[in-house]
């Protein structure tokens, strides 16, 4: 099956009201991991890469050709996506690698600023064909993304995607980054706003703070690319430890990669199951 345009995985999810998982990359276990668990889910997926991945690489070309390998050479579509990026520069190195999306964040912007920067960065990527993802409102901290105020407004959603022309918005409904635990609050009924408003897929981002009922109920509303990292991230780190407790003097870090991959492949295709509500 070969590498699957961004647009592809997410707009027939979008068709059918079903959700789409997109899963961090950090490096290659997790690459392989969520491709081993979407092939055995026999779902579509997506791998995305980080700004903050880059920087912890020092490059974006290793690990995101090495992703655009997994993905040309996977049993199940597989698209490639660059995320939270407020580099111009590193979105353009990611089209000409050939990245199948690219979410640019200029959330921190003000709103005009917002708008005319993420139009730019629209239309250099779709002159390549590249699939655009923006933000709209705060998904920031744990606090600010919970305060009363810190929402995504339909009406200005709807003018933000006029705008600047994206294939796709993420929104502030309630979730988090890097929650630990899966007690966010969403807000559904202001997701069936923005879906009914934007004619665009919606994104969730912070969904590792997400239960799997709530997940349900809010690919339901109208949420349709779930974002996951914080929550496979915890079950490698944990499967890490337990190995190297139970073996103290082993070297071979393929001795506790290895189950630590494996462990992430059974959640990548069960978090699959649960989001296309099967």
């Amino acid at each position: 099956m070969p590498l699957t345009p961004t647009d592809a995985v997410t707009g027939s999810a979008y068709a059918r009201r079903s959700g789409v998982g997109a899963f961090n990359v950090v490096q290659i276990e997790h690459a392989e991991a969520i491709v081993a668990g979407a092939e055995r889910a026999g779902l579509p997926v997506v791998l995305q890469i980080s700004e903050n991945t880059v920087l912890y690489h020092g490059a974006l070309a290793p690990i995101g050709l090495a992703s655009l390998a997994l993905a040309r050479a996977a049993g199940v579509p597989v698209a490639v996506h660059l995320d939270h990026a407020q580099s111009p520069e590193l979105v353009h190195e990611a089209v000409r690698l050939g990245f199948t999306s690219v979410m640019f964040d200029a959330s921190e912007l003000a709103y005009e600023q917002n708008v005319a920067a993420t139009r730019e960065i629209t239309d250099h990527c779709h002159r390549a064909d590249v699939w655009v993802e923006a933000e709209l409102g705060e998904v920031g901290g744990k606090d600010g993304a919970h305060a009363p105020g810190v929402r995504t407004d339909p009406d200005e959603a709807r003018a933000f995607v006029a705008a600047t022309g994206v294939d796709a918005l993420a929104v502030a409904v309630g979730s988090s980054h890097a929650m630990l635990t899966r007690d966010a609050v969403l807000d559904f009924a202001l997701i069936e706003r923005l879906r009914a408003a934007v004619g665009v897929p919606l994104v969730l981002h912070g969904s590792s703070g997400v239960g799997d009922t709530d997940l349900v109920k809010a690919v339901a509303a109208g949420m349709t690319k779930v974002n996951i990292s914080t929550h496979l991230n915890k079950l490698f780190t944990r499967t890490v430890r337990e190995q190297l407790a139970s073996a103290p003097d082993v070297a071979d870090p393929r001795k506790y990669l290895g189950p630590a991959r494996q462990a992430v492949e059974s959640e990548v295709a069960r978090l699959l199951d649960v989001l296309a509500a099967r």
